[in-house]
């Protein structure tokens, strides 16, 4: 039976209508992958697109993405709600039907191979495809987002797993893996985003530090404003 996969690469723009368009038509025009949604937000400066196929199809999708977001997007100017460190901000690779996590991580890991050798720029692996625990968990991977992440490439703890250790201004650094289906709510307020975040704060497994854990594990939770909807948002980001 066919194996599916979904990949949902998110990238750092989610304004420019014709950046947006084109890594749209880079997805769709790749031989065997099916687009099923795009979904651009202003706030958050940042797109998420998903699209599924096999598992020599989604490399194939991915790849044909990043090398838009290569030549289009510039991270040295990008401002947003959401957190973020690289043009490709996270690439996820998810079993849907016929396939093992196992093989989308080796796919994630396949991914992160061709794309850090051909565009020249640092990859992390997280979830599933981890090779370290210590960046199994997104937003460990992400701290300091992308204004910190020119001296964290100079850690040697924080190699990354493809690509060089080198700043990238333009494209920053992407994460890709192997995770299960994430299920992301958006609650509005009628609040301010100070007010937002400490409810993410209350909720979000990691809480507001080791000694004061959230009430839901698992839950990424934060808290923003969204201008285009005049309100606050409490979020699960990836």
């Amino acid at each position: 039976m066919k194996k599916i996969i979904e990949c949902v690469p998110n990238f750092s723009e989610g304004r420019d209508k014709n950046i947006i368009n084109a890594i749209s038509d880079a997805i769709r025009d790749t031989q065997g992958c099916t687009l099923l949604d795009v979904d651009p937000g202003q706030s958050t400066h940042r797109t998420v697109y998903t699209f599924v196929g096999d598992a020599e199809t989604v490399i194939e999708g991915a790849l044909a993405a990043a090398r838009v977001a290569k030549e289009k997007i510039n991270m040295a100017h990008h401002k947003g709600e959401h957190p973020r460190f690289g043009a490709m901000d996270v690439c996820p690779f998810i079993p849907v039907a016929n396939v093992t996590m196992e093989e989308c991580a080796q796919v994630a890991r396949e991914f992160a191979k061709r794309a850090a050798q051909e565009l020249a720029v640092p990859f992390f692996l997280y979830e599933e495809a981890a090779a370290q625990e210590s960046r199994r968990k997104l937003p460990d991977v992400r701290r300091g987002e992308y204004e910190a992440l020119e001296e964290r490439l100079k850690d040697p703890k924080w190699k990354p797993d493809f690509g060089p250790a080198t700043f990238v201004p333009s494209w920053g650094a992407t994460a890709t893996g192997a995770r299960m289906f994430l299920i992301a709510y958006n609650v509005n307020i009628l609040g301010t985003a100070n007010q937002a975040h400490r409810i993410a704060l209350n909720l979000r497994e990691a809480g507001r530090g080791e000694n004061q854990p959230g009430k839901l594990k698992d839950v990424k939770g934060m808290g923003w404003f969204v201008d285009e909807y005049n309100m606050a948002q409490v979020t699960e980001p990836e």
